[in-house]
């Protein structure tokens, strides 16, 4: 089923994003994981797309995998960095013979000193290219505190108002921590005539190490309530796995409460972090 039809139904969604090994020889761990996660038969799930593309025979063999074995929807990612027109064609192709229909198109992040590909400046140029191929549902990516290179956020919901307009069907969230963020983001894009569904992207975060890549990647906001947990719990791990599963599903949980339906969770690849904010939420998701 295409994302933007589960996503048009009545109800409340929840997602998991899994990751793809970056080498063959830890397939099987991922493969396993998979599985587990795709056990708990969320609404979709989505299947990252490695840096460079290194593993993107993997990100279709996984996406596969979900749709053919397991029988949950998969939304495979596709990248504009290091990427050419070539090479999505062939990526798209494969994807249309492995009969997945869902993309989430990304610039994706550029590598150090590296910058992307000259057939691809924006993500954008990527939606209308997919769309331009097949009877693909795209998504693509939003940042409620803004895209940490935009000028301001006016200039990044001008960006944003583009990717919708080239065909971008939903929105996924980049983490963030403080719901308020999201619902003063929801009330400005909306403001500016996006009015496609928006899918609140959820990290739980379990360890001090996340923590720490999360804020020099994308200096995402943290809450004072938020740092006085990691404050108390940071140097014991099984303490902060708890509290950082507790603490996105407090999220959550205050979300779908708000009219935010849509969830996806970034769940690292760690079932029973996806199983814990689940089994919270049973009753909720009906």
């Amino acid at each position: 089923m295409k994302i933007i039809d589960i996503l048009r139904q009545d109800k409340v969604t929840l997602s998991f994003e899994v990751f793809p090994p970056k080498t063959s020889d830890t397939y099987e761990v991922v493969a396993q994981a998979t599985h587990e996660i795709a056990a708990l038969k969320p609404d979709f799930m989505s299947v990252t797309y490695g840096a460079g593309g290194g593993t993107s025979a993997h990100t279709v063999n996984i996406a596969s995998e979900l749709s053919e074995q397991y029988g949950v929807d998969a939304l495979a990612h596709l990248t504009c960095v290091s990427s050419t027109k070539e090479h999505v064609k062939n990526m798209l192709a494969q994807l249309k013979d492995k009969g997945i229909q869902n993309i989430l198109a990304l610039r994706g992040d550029i590598p150090e000193g590296g910058a992307p590909a000259s057939d691809y400046r924006y993500a954008a140029e990527l939606v209308r290219d997919i769309k331009s191929q097949g009877d693909f549902c795209v998504g693509g990516a939003c940042y409620p505190e803004g895209h940490v290179e935009s000028a301001n956020k006016a200039e990044d919901i001008r960006y944003l108002k583009e990717k919708v307009d080239a065909g971008c069907e939903f929105l996924t969230t980049q983490m963030f921590f403080d719901n308020h963020i999201l619902y003063n983001f929801l009330y400005r894009i909306r403001e500016q005539g996006i009015t496609v569904p928006v899918v609140a992207g959820i990290m739980p975060v379990t360890n001090v190490k996340q923590i720490k890549r999360i804020t020099s990647m994308s200096g995402t906001y943290l809450p004072e309530r938020f740092k006085a947990i990691v404050d108390r719990f940071g140097d014991n791990p099984a303490a902060m796995r708890q509290a950082g599963v507790i603490y996105a599903t407090e999220q959550i949980i205050d979300l779908i409460a708000n009219g935010v339906n849509h969830i996806h969770v970034y769940s690292m690849n760690r079932p029973e972090i996806a199983a814990g904010i689940q089994a919270s939420l049973s009753e909720i998701l009906g």
